[in-house]
């Protein structure tokens, strides 16, 4: 056994070690190693964190020994003497009062009172790092970075100057301080320097992971599953030009080659060579389009579930597109429209309780027709005819005749008049919810600009609704919107942001950026980071933990995606 120890010796020792009084020299690695010698006042909860978020090598050694209480308490009785005795001084000679005096008192007696009631422990603390790089410049450069960013919170370091290979061995996993530097410390400052981890989202163990980005305070990867966690739903804010969309490609991308169905809600045509690149259905949903939906086909029966529970609830989905189309009804419009809509099914043989299987569909311009036969609906009937035989008609009063079996579907509606964006939207995300519903599969669902859905209360309360219930259905939801003051204000858009676990936050406006902090519980130093954030950085929150991020794409994903002016004069 003492033999295979000293083979183990000898394969991890290094070629040997140049030892100078201000640095060592590892095999092929420069080592420098600092000790934390002088504190501020007060610590502030979470200052060693920059420090251990360097996306640089190195190793932090940090030795607590507890202090006898009644050592300390009769050292600071000593020392209240000593400036109490100062203070009577200068009060004698009659000289100017002495702040700094004045303020050790106050926080010599603090600490004996809290001492002397158990509120506090004192300790002795000893802070050492090693930072390593692989030319003496670059070690300084670094720790130039390091003794500024430490000197910035008030917390000096220096270098252990002849003795760099006690400090070595300090910071080895041998449990020995050989540097014997301690500050005196009591319980609640030492506790500032939890936790000792950062912030991590890499999790390879997970089957269908995919890569976010770059983490910015350490380097490493942000790779998840986002099915791992209570919900699948995502949510994109960003000002235009943050990188929403880019992102969001990327996410495709990956997602497919995951495994993973995506559908997407296209406003812009900002995903026809993302859909070309990978074979994918794009579905241009406007009024002169070949690709047409009927809103009133009766969904795929889900297996397990009763027809007319299925009739009954589309037939609520679709008053809520009537409604959207006719604006404001009165309680009693309601319900003759609710009438028209069952009778027009009737009208086909489609009746709730009865086999309707093969059945055709009726079309909007049957419901237009019933309408003007039903008492109290010829105004409302007057207000569709635009949709059935006016300018609208080639998108609403069509049979479906698109084809959807495709694991990558975009609907496109950049087209559509200004007018009919929440209509088409309508359509769409009700036709995609009814294919989701038929079969269960891993799915995600992307819609962009979506505080389109938003100005509208019926169309808000759908994509709600949705986002709710994508969880039973494998799905997630993701928006992405860049009118996040719209979007925020909105009664059903705070909800949809709780409702997401996670959130992706790029760029920010500086006028709707208080907001966002509001909503997201974001720091003064996170707000001034997605203010100033390049084009591609931003927050990422899963679960209940965040980073920095960084959208890093492959010159492929890139090629693809882009929609950089200048990227695409090059090709």
């Amino acid at each position: 056994m003492e033999g295979n120890f000293e083979d183990i010796k000898k394969i991890i020792s290094p070629a040997g070690v140049e030892v100078d009084s201000n640095f060592l020299k590892v095999g092929n690695k420069f080592v420098k190693t600092f000790f934390i010698h002088s504190y501020p006042r007060f610590l502030a909860t979470g200052w060693f964190e920059p420090l251990i978020n360097l996306p640089y090598l190195f190793d932090i050694s940090i030795f607590i020994n507890p202090a006898d209480t009644g050592d300390t308490l009769k050292k600071l009785r000593k020392k209240s003497a000593q400036i109490e005795s100062q203070l009577m001084d200068v009060e004698e000679k009659g000289l100017v009062r002495d702040p700094m005096l004045e303020t050790a008192l106050s926080d010599v007696e603090g600490l004996r009172d809290m001492l002397q009631q158990s509120q506090e422990k004192m300790f002795s603390v000893g802070t050492y790092f090693s930072i390593y790089a692989n030319s003496m410049d670059d070690l300084a450069k670094l720790e130039s970075k390091i003794v500024s960013m430490m000197e910035s919170k008030l917390v000096y370091v220096k270098p252990a100057l002849f003795n760099q290979l006690e400090g070595f061995q300090s910071i080895l996993p041998l449990c020995g301080d050989k540097l014997q530097i301690e500050t005196p410390m009591n319980s609640s400052p030492m506790a500032s320097f939890f936790p000792f981890v950062s912030e991590d989202l890499t999790d390879m163990t997970q089957k269908n992971a995919i890569m976010y980005g770059i983490n910015r305070h350490n380097n490493n990867l942000v790779i998840f599953d986002r099915f791992s966690l209570e919900n699948a739903n995502q949510v994109v804010f960003a000002k235009s030009g943050g990188g929403k969309s880019y992102s969001t490609k990327l996410d495709v991308i990956r997602s497919l080659m995951m495994g993973t169905d995506v559908l997407i809600i296209d406003p812009e045509n900002e995903y026809e060579r993302l859909s070309t690149g990978f074979g994918g259905s794009y579905l241009n949903i406007s009024l002169t389009s070949k690709e047409h939906i009927n809103p009133f086909d009766i969904p795929i029966i889900p297996e397990g579930e009763n027809p007319t529970d299925v009739l009954r609830s589309h037939i609520v989905t679709l008053s809520g597109l009537m409604k959207l189309m006719l604006g404001k009804l009165t309680p009693a419009e309601d319900a003759v429209l609710d009438r028209a809509i069952t009778e027009t099914y009737a009208s086909r043989e489609i009746v709730a309780g009865e086999d309707f299987a093969g059945k055709a569909a009726p079309l909007l311009s049957d419901l237009e027709t019933v309408l003007r036969n039903l008492e109290g609906g010829h105004d409302m009937a007057e207000r569709m005819y635009k949709y059935t035989q006016g300018s609208f008609s080639g998108l609403l009063n069509q049979p479906t005749n698109i084809d959807v079996n495709n694991r990558l579907i975009v609907f496109s509606i950049r087209d559509l008049e200004e007018e009919l964006r929440p209509v088409g939207m309508y359509i769409v995300l009700n036709y995609i919810w009814n294919l989701i519903r038929a079969k269960l599969k891993r799915r995600v669902l992307m819609i962009d600009e979506a505080w389109i859905m938003m100005k509208n209360e019926d169309s808000a309360t759908f994509m709600f609704g949705l986002v709710k219930r994508a969880r039973k259905y494998y799905l997630g939801v993701t928006t992405i919107t860049q009118d996040v003051e719209d979007f925020l204000r909105s009664p059903y858009g705070r909800p949809i942001v709780t409702n997401a676990s996670i959130q992706l936050l790029l760029k920010q406006a500086p006028a709707t950026i208080d907001i966002v902090g509001k909503a997201f519980s974001l720091t003064e130093v996170e707000k001034e980071l997605l203010v100033s954030a390049e084009v591609g950085t931003g927050l990422f929150f899963a679960g209940k933990k965040h980073v920095a991020i960084q959208i890093i794409p492959s010159f492929f994903e890139n090629q693809l995606i882009t929609t950089d002016p200048s990227e695409l004069l090059k090709k």
